[in-house]
């Protein structure tokens, strides 16, 4: 490629970081892929930027791929290649952008992380005494039992929970209310909480559970006391709340193979959020299959 049409890369990063205000960390993502594609153009002899078109684009596309390149990686590259010609095409050096017609390939749905039910039974299994750990040990027992997003944890007050009745009221995305049963495990964590929680709520506080200053207690701090019963109890995965919500979701739909009562339980509006857990028991019982079944069992003797 022509030394001058280089220049055009390093205006487009100016432009990104003094007109956009983008992060240097960001124009830095921005140049590293240009540069993959100007070394495209230098490999394919396209001298100029206004001489590439989609085919070569496409091209450029089909070879990373075949290099190694993730489908997300592609899919960056190439909105970054369709960000720099609108900046040509608006600074008048080139007449089209060969970006725009081009598709990015689909990237697989990155399937949610679960903990398998001998390590979540581990993690749940908390010893100690006081209010901290009391309390610490009904969010842990509710996370699971109920598969609570953090926004509905943080948010549960007093009255949301039945204890006759083994429900939790909780309000999710969109403010819409749902009712979620509670296992036994979790209402006899939550009684125990119960009886101890004056003794760090404040006396007006309405939250469920509240810190150790009184009040509501945070997404953070949940977050942080998850990790930190993680280290202890000697799990040896990253652990954070929403990883609770992935395995109540997996381990009920392992026994119960109802898409449609586990989206409900979840909170879902689309069923095609819920589906994602599918992948994941089909592996189960794929696992199920080979360990089992006669046939999968035999060896190729041929």
């Amino acid at each position: 490629m022509e030394n001058s049409e280089d220049d055009w890369i390093g205006k487009f990063i100016h432009h990104l970081g003094y007109e956009r205000r983008l992060s240097p960390l960001t124009c830095k993502h921005y140049r590293r892929d240009l540069d993959a594609l100007k070394t495209f153009c230098d490999e394919v002899q396209v001298a100029r930027w206004g001489d590439l078109d989609s085919e070569h684009i496409r091209a450029c596309s089909a070879m990373s791929y075949r290099r190694g390149l993730s489908a997300r990686s592609i899919q960056r590259r190439l909105s970054a290649a369709r960000t720099f010609f609108r900046y040509l095409l608006r600074e008048k050096h080139v007449k089209q952008n060969p970006v725009e017609s081009v598709s990015a390939p689909k990237a697989g749905k990155r399937l949610p992380a679960n903990l398998d039910a001998d390590r979540m039974a581990r993690l749940l299994e908390i010893r100690g005494e006081g209010p901290l750990v009391d309390r610490d040990r009904a969010i842990l027992e509710l996370l699971y039992s109920s598969g609570l997003r953090l926004a509905e944890l943080t948010g549960l007050n007093c009255g949301d929970v039945d204890m006759d009745d083994a429900t939790v009221h909780v309000t999710g995305k969109g403010n819409k209310d749902r009712i979620i049963p509670v296992g036994r495990f979790a209402i006899a964590a939550l009684v125990r909480w119960e009886q101890v929680r004056t003794k760090l709520a404040d006396a007006d506080e309405t939250a469920l559970f509240v810190s150790r200053r009184g009040t509501r207690l945070s997404g953070r701090s949940v977050q942080s006391r998850v990790n930190y019963w993680a280290r202890r109890q000697g799990i040896d995965t990253k652990v954070y709340p929403h990883l609770f919500r992935h395995s109540f979701a997996t381990h009920l739909l392992e026994s119960s193979h109802d898409l449609r009562g586990v989206q409900e339980l979840l909170g879902h509006a689309n069923i095609s959020t819920t589906q994602v857990y599918t992948h994941l028991d089909f592996q189960h019982l794929a696992q199920i299959y080979d360990k089992t079944h006669p046939r999968a069992k035999a060896k190729d003797t041929a």
